[in-house]
């Protein structure tokens, strides 16, 4: 089992690791959920300490150990129909919006950013299934990224546990889209294959991207200095079709970062779109 203390010299350089590689801000106030996420990582990896563990990430003793660890302090909380505002705007709004944009070429992109387990591409996935059976003819390209392998492996089984259809799925759905799979929940293949998923760190080059129509990038800026959401957005932009609209968390605004968005009030539902 591992023990609970750290030294200063390991806090200062999982805080100094982790935002060289994904920008994420950590400081000595956040060593209790540095402490809650490496825990479990060091005894995994056979270590009796936090300390242990961290001296062989620095002595890179093991491949792929720094990447669990930055992996590790990333959060990934998240939900289906999260908030259920954006999407509501999505039926109410834009996609009824895009469908007559898109008439001729018959072809949308919508981004999840910082996907996590793939609760919020699947639930743009079943909306578009429950309220648009017309675009099951168009070329509707849902990506979804995120920085950790292990996470993108789970978001591409579909797997998820009882606990995890009961945030924000109704029954019918559940019923209609999942397969009981022993104690978890297998979603169909039909809209499992809707979704692709690649690896991405928002703070380093970026794969070949479509231009995107909406991005959801929520609940992620919170956790980056000015700069880095300001070269975030900015990277962002360039990947948005004309007008294209962008979700961020309800703490979060472009507001006094990037001038080339204007905030939208849509019922209870707040976007951003490209002017």
């Amino acid at each position: 089992m591992t023990t609970s203390t750290m030294t200063q010299e390991t806090i200062s350089y999982v805080c100094s690791t982790v935002r060289s590689r994904s920008a994420i801000e950590l400081d000595i106030s956040k060593s209790y959920l540095i402490e809650a996420r490496l825990a479990p990582l060091a005894k995994r990896n056979g270590f009796g300490s936090i300390d242990e563990f961290v001296q062989a990430v620095k002595g890179k003793t093991k491949l792929g150990m720094e990447s669990q660890l930055v992996e590790a302090m990333t959060t990934n909380e998240t939900s289906f129909f999260r908030d259920i505002h954006p999407f509501e705007a999505l039926r109410k709004t834009l996609f009824p919006e895009i469908r007559t944009k898109h008439a001729i070429q018959k072809s949308m992109n919508i981004w999840s950013a910082a996907c996590s387990s793939g609760q919020e591409i699947y639930s743009i996935g079943m909306l578009i299934r429950e309220n648009f059976p017309d675009l099951a003819s168009w070329r509707v390209n849902l990506v979804a990224t995120d920085l950790s392998d292990d996470i993108l492996a789970k978001a591409k089984a579909g797997k998820f546990s009882q606990l995890e259809v009961n945030r924000g799925l109704p029954a019918t759905l559940i019923v209609k889209y999942f397969q009981r799979q022993g104690l978890n929940w297998e979603l169909q293949s039909e809209v499992r294959n809707m979704a692709t998923f690649m690896k991405l760190n928002l703070i380093e080059r970026w794969p070949q991207l479509p231009m995107m129509d909406v991005v959801f990038l929520r609940n992620v800026l919170i956790y980056f200095s000015p700069e880095t959401k300001r070269a975030i957005l900015e990277k962002i932009r360039k990947v948005m079709a004309p007008r294209g609209v962008l979700f961020l968390g309800a703490a979060e605004t472009t507001m006094g970062l990037d001038a080339a968005f204007e905030r939208v009030q849509a019922d209870s539902s707040v976007f951003y779109r490209l002017k």
